[in-house]
């Protein structure tokens, strides 16, 4: 799959944690991409839209964890 046109953001509730948190990719067709901030070259994650608004959706009921 060709990445080169991923257009990768962070959350903007990551804050300024020295970048240790995840980057999603959802501009491409079909699919959602994520990755490790620290570890971009590290390969990615790849998920159906619709898992992956599952998962936030899930992840909003839930609420932080720690």
């Amino acid at each position: 799959m060709d990445l080169s046109d991923a257009r990768w953001r962070k959350s903007t509730k990551s804050g300024n944690n020295q970048g240790d948190c995840v980057e999603v990719a959802d501009n491409l067709p079909g699919v959602v991409l994520v990755r490790d901030s620290k570890n971009r070259d590290g390969g990615a994650l790849t998920f159906t839209p619709a898992s992956w608004r599952g998962f936030v959706d899930l992840a909003k009921k839930i609420g932080p964890l720690g």
